[in-house]
Parts: C-alpha cells; sequence; structure tokens
C-alpha cells in the first residue's frame, strides 16, 4: 500500500511547496484506520529523491551484497523452525510470536513502554516482533535485541506520528 503525505503529495518535501492546510491534511490522514495501519508491518515514509541524487555516479550497494545477507539471514530463521510446522515468520500464529520471536529484557522493556505510550494493538505487537526478528537475522544477531526492536518500532511511522484514526 502506498499514500501520499497529503491530498496534494508535496507535504514534508523539500523541493515543492505543500499548499494543504493542517485540517485538510488531518481529513487525509483519518482515512487510514487504525485497524487498517494495524495490518501493515513496514510504515515508512519515503521523501522524494531530487534529481542531482538520482543521476549521480555514486554507486549504490550491490544487489548480490544484499541477496547474500537476506539469503543467510532465510537460512538462520529455517535452522530456528527446525521440528515446527512453521518455515518462515509470516507462518508463525500470533500466540506462538512469544515462543519464536523472544525479546531480551531491555528490548522487552522498550516494546512495553512503546505499547502503552502508543496504544499499540495485540497485532501490531505481533507485527513488530515478527520484523525485530527480521532485523536480528539480518544483523545475523541469535536474539531480538533493543536496537533491532526499537528499529521494527520506527517503521511504524504512521502510528507514531499519530496519524492513525
Amino acid at each position: 500500500m502506498a499514500t501520499q503525505p497529503c491530498p496534494c503529495g508535496f507535504r514534508g518535501t523539500r523541493t515543492s511547496e505543500c499548499r494543504c492546510d493542517d485540517a485538510a491534511v488531518e481529513r487525509y490522514l483519518a482515512k487510514l484506520s487504525g485497524p487498517l495501519l494495524d495490518r501493515i508491518d513496514l510504515q515508512i515514509e519515503v521523501a522524494r529523491i531530487p534529481f542531482d541524487e538520482m543521476i549521480s555516479a555514486q554507486r549504490a550497494e550491490p544487489s548480490s551484497t544484499i541477496r547474500g545477507r537476506v539469503v543467510a539471514a532465510r537460512e538462520r530463521q529455517q535452522q530456528r523452525f527446525i521440528g515446527s510446522p512453521f518455515l518462515c515468520k509470516g507462518e508463525i500464529p500470533g500466540a506462538a510470536v512469544r515462543t519464536h520471536c523472544t525479546l531480551d529484557t531491555a528490548g522487552s522493556a522498550l516494546l512495553r513502554t512503546a505499547c502503552t505510550q502508543r496504544r499499540f494493538s495485540a497485532r501490531a505487537f505481533d507485527r513488530i516482533a515478527r520484523v525485530a526478528r527480521t532485523i536480528g537475522d539480518l544483523a545475523a544477531s541469535e536474539t531480538n535485541q533493543a536496537e533491532h526492536v526499537a528499529e521494527a518500532i520506527m517503521y511504524r511511522s504512521l502510528e507514531r506520528l499519530g496519524r492513525a484514526a
């Protein structure tokens, strides 16, 4: 799912002036209900890229390097699920997330605070724990650490900014 930041699409850009007032933006974003946002694992705001950056000669990280990290993360995940009926984190029912995506003490405290302050639902909790486990797998970490949980919480940006109804 993709959405604009406001009706005109220019709010928060460096290159164009937004012509929407705060009330119009609030009405526009209120159409994104909390239950809908609850079902979206990653909510990321992506800014427009200036033309000079698009044509820059600076090379990005090669896809083959990224692919190597993803394959290694998937292998770690498959090893973790040996003997269970699951093949990947997406198949884990909510009740089993706490078993298969365990958090360290600091990560648990961080997620408790976020759930309390932002009023995350149980579904949002499960999704954050799953995303944190993926981040940990990509970082070759055997445990879900606070830094993984913090990054996963950051990916709930629409909820973080209070844009969900």
